[in-house]
């Protein structure tokens, strides 16, 4: 069973990394993530510690943003996805471009699911509760 599972049977709550290397996107996505019911393992500005940060292990879902130093989003969903041990880690995508989300097969093919910025922190804690399967808090 994996880490992620183990830890789901007994009750404790999922956990997430988030990747932008805009400071204030960051923080509306650690609100929101805050707000989805999950712990936030980390909070980076660019590819390289966001993929260290998955490797560490348990991790249950990455928000990546695309652009960034370094490995961009796009590396990071790929490193994870050829891994064995994080390649079941969930990956949601955020890019002010349209054209990149849907370019080349980036949702499809290393992601699960995106969101378009601007977005509302509602709509982001919103998606983060429907990937992981976690009820509305009231």
């Amino acid at each position: 069973m994996s880490e992620a599972a183990e830890r789901l049977v007994a009750g404790d709550r999922k956990r997430v990394v988030i990747a932008d290397d805009d400071a204030d996107i960051r923080g509306l996505m650690t609100i929101a993530a805050s707000r989805a019911g999950v712990d936030i393992v980390a909070a980076v500005d660019n590819g390289r510690d966001a993929l260290d940060a998955v490797r560490s292990g348990g991790v249950d879902l990455a928000v990546l943003d695309i652009s960034m130093p370094g490995l961009n989003g796009v590396e990071v969903a790929e490193a994870i996805r050829s891994d064995a041990l994080t390649k079941d880690t969930l990956i949601l995508m955020v890019s002010a471009s349209v054209q990149l989300l849907t370019d080349h097969g980036v949702v499809a093919d290393r992601s699960d699911s995106f969101i378009v910025k601007p977005f509302s922190p509602r709509l982001l804690s919103t998606r983060i509760r429907e990937m992981l399967a976690l009820e509305e808090k009231a």
